[in-house]
């Protein structure tokens, strides 16, 4: 056997440990050293879990509960109770706002805007958007209150009472109506600020988010005082608060018109629509006013009302022929722009709303009434002492002077109380008679009775049956005492004359153009025949005497190249605040030209305490004027006729 092929010898490894119960080995050379015993392990406790199907079957049956719990409640919701909560969910999302209609203009018989309408806003708040779960703050609508008051110019602790209302539910507030587009600019500027520092900071609160407003309009009266006493104003509601604005309200409103529209947060959402019923503008009012003339009038009246220190005065102008009036002025007035700064005792229309005692220019309708009645002429010779007892009362003139011998002419031109009472007499067998008589013409004429303007406030004055006047009223109502009329009965009076007898009721109304353009004249006036032509001229030839005649008391209103017909009135004037007599009402009426009548003027003053306060003297000249201007803006050319120069005296 060769080397290669001698067994193998094993190296005998290290000897293995004893068993046990049996004596170790000491390992000897070249053995691996023996292993260190293992410390003592500590017994290992095992916990035994529980079976988890109680547990699943807990949880499984309180899922089941809260599924049916839902069930159940959707069932409520969207079967039982489902038209309820979708109205309230409608009444929540949606919002509904009123839209204003335009109100119509009103202009002048030339089309001149006397008072219009401009585009304004009313500034609206939703209450619930002020609420702490919506703003998650707890003085919302204080700070938005301190940030609108200085804006609206109102009170900031009744803002805070408009945004946190008693009821919790109010979806809607008005904060300030009528507000020019500058105010809502500058708070929607204010509300676009917050939003955009509130997208910034999330500490900032939009406390804006619930303030909106709603386009309306806003009147304006563009020549400020000018014919107020006629167009009235327009109160906060938007409603006419007086005059034609009170009058015609219905007309010049229009009707207003709705919108809803779905709102989060404030705003609206555009994506979900909304619902509109527009609006239908008002028609628009054209009066019978001229606006030259009316500033004519109104200047003079107030020019002379002020030098005489007097409580108020009027002046009318009216078409003899149509009855229209081309003028109504008062003073003082008032500017319909800003009533704040206007007197209670200056607002309305005086001239149609006081009642006072019209003296001697009512002297012409007891002059007609004699004409008529046949029971004397302009010649009649009248003797006129210097005192006249009737009843249980002396009666005189206005100045003391011997025994005057006039005709009825002259009666009328030198306005004799004594004259007019001795002629009036002459009307019936007895002084019962002579007032029935009378009375019959004073209401023909139009005293005790409203006008026909149809005018808010209007007064028909006070003319008592003739079966009640006392002794002093039986002789005083043929001189203008002891009746009462308004300015436009006494106006309408001369009118009557110089429109040959026919009584044509006052117009200030010529027609409405509706929001198509369509154009409605007003109904035509109501014509009553009063005194004859016949009459009525010589009436005119008459009261030429009162202005031409050096004797007349009427010759401050003499017009240069105009025949001119007047009558002055100078009467004791009963205080209304007293019910006595104090101070006097000055007046003049009358028309022109005398002989082919175009224009009426009359004015009157109450209470004049400075300087003269004859009719004559201080209402002549406004008279003239006046009567000048209209004359001229109308284009009436004098007749070149001379007048008749009837005599006022004669020789016994």
């Amino acid at each position: 056997m060769s080397d290669r092929e001698a067994p193998r010898r094993r190296v005998p490894g290290p000897a293995k440990p004893a068993r046990s119960g049996g004596a170790q080995r000491r390992p000897g050379p070249g053995s691996r050293p023996a292993r260190r015993p293992a410390p003592p392990r500590r017994p290992v406790r095992l916990i035994r879990l529980g079976s988890p199907r109680p547990r699943l079957r807990m949880v499984s049956l309180a899922l089941t509960l809260v599924l049916l719990a839902f069930v159940v409640r959707l069932l409520q919701v969207q079967g039982v109770d489902a038209s309820t909560y979708a109205a309230k969910a409608e009444k929540n999302r949606y919002v509904g706002y009123t839209l204003a209609a335009e109100r119509g203009g009103i202009t002048d018989r030339n089309g001149v805007a006397l008072a219009t309408s401009v585009d304004a806003y009313d500034i609206t708040a939703d209450p619930t958007l002020f609420s702490r779960e919506q703003l998650k703050i707890d003085d919302g609508p204080e700070q938005a209150a301190a940030l609108l008051a200085p804006i609206l110019n109102q009170d900031q602790a009744a803002i805070v009472r408009k945004l946190r209302p008693e009821n919790k539910n109010l979806r809607y507030t008005l904060l300030a109506s009528r507000q020019t587009p500058q105010v809502w600019k500058q708070i929607k500027d204010l509300k676009n600020a917050l939003t955009t520092k509130a997208e910034k900071d999330k500490s900032t609160v939009n406390v804006l988010a619930g303030v909106l407003s709603v386009a309306s309009s806003k009147r304006v009266y563009p020549n400020g005082d000018l014919a107020a006493g006629i167009l009235g104003w327009v109160n906060s509601d938007g409603k006419g608060g007086g005059g034609i604005e009170q009058q015609l309200n219905k007309e010049l409103s229009g009707k207003d018109g709705e919108i809803r529209y779905a709102q989060s947060g404030g705003r609206q959402v555009p994506t979900v629509g909304s619902t509109e019923t527009p609006a239908v503008p008002g028609s628009d009012v054209e009066l019978t006013i001229d606006r030259d003339i009316q500033w004519a009038a109104q200047n003079a009246i107030s020019e002379q009302v002020a030098k005489s220190k007097a409580d108020r005065g009027y002046v009318i102008v009216q078409d003899t022929q149509t009855g229209e009036i081309l003028a109504m002025a008062n003073s003082p007035g008032f500017d319909p722009n800003d009533l704040s700064e206007a007197s209670a005792a200056n607002l309305g229309n005086a001239a149609v709303q006081d009642a006072y005692e019209p003296g001697s220019t009512a002297k012409v309708i007891s002059m007609a009434a004699v004409l008529e009645e046949g029971v004397a002429t302009p010649g009649t010779f009248v003797v006129v002492p210097n005192r006249l007892h009737r009843g249980d009362r002396l009666f005189k003139d206005d100045i003391d002077h011997p025994t005057w011998y006039l005709t009825l002419n002259g009666v009328l031109a030198k306005s004799s109380n004594i004259g007019t009472i001795l002629a009036t007499g002459q009307l019936g067998k007895t002084q019962k008679q002579s007032n029935r008589i009378l009375y019959d013409y004073l209401r023909k004429f139009g005293f005790g009775s409203y006008t026909g303007l149809g005018y808010p406030g209007e007064t028909p004055g006070i003319l008592a049956a003739p079966g009640t006047w006392s002794t002093s009223q039986q002789y005083t109502i043929p001189f203008g005492q002891g009746v009462s009329i308004n300015a436009m009965q006494a106006a309408s009076v001369y009118s009557t004359v110089a429109n040959g007898g026919v009584r044509v009721e006052p117009t200030l109304v010529r027609g409405t153009e509706g929001p198509d353009g369509q154009f409605t004249p007003a109904p035509k006036p109501k014509k009553t025949r009063v005194i004859s032509a016949k009459t009525a001229k010589t009436l005119a030839q008459m009261l030429e005497s009162v202005v031409d005649d050096r004797e007349g008391t009427g010759t401050k209103a003499r017009i240069p190249g105009y025949r001119v017909a007047g009558k002055t009135g100078t009467a004791n004037r009963v205080d209304p605040a007293t019910g006595r007599y104090r101070g006097y009402t000055s007046s003049f009426a009358g028309f022109a030209p005398a002989d082919k009548p175009r224009v009426t003027v009359y004015c009157a003053i109450q209470n004049a305490t400075a300087g003269n306060y004859f009719g004559g003297q201080i209402c002549g000249p406004i008279y003239k004027k006046v009567m000048e201007f209209a004359l001229k803006t109308l284009q009436v050319p004098p007749t070149g006729a001379k007048a008749a120069k009837l005599p006022v005296s004669y020789r016994p």
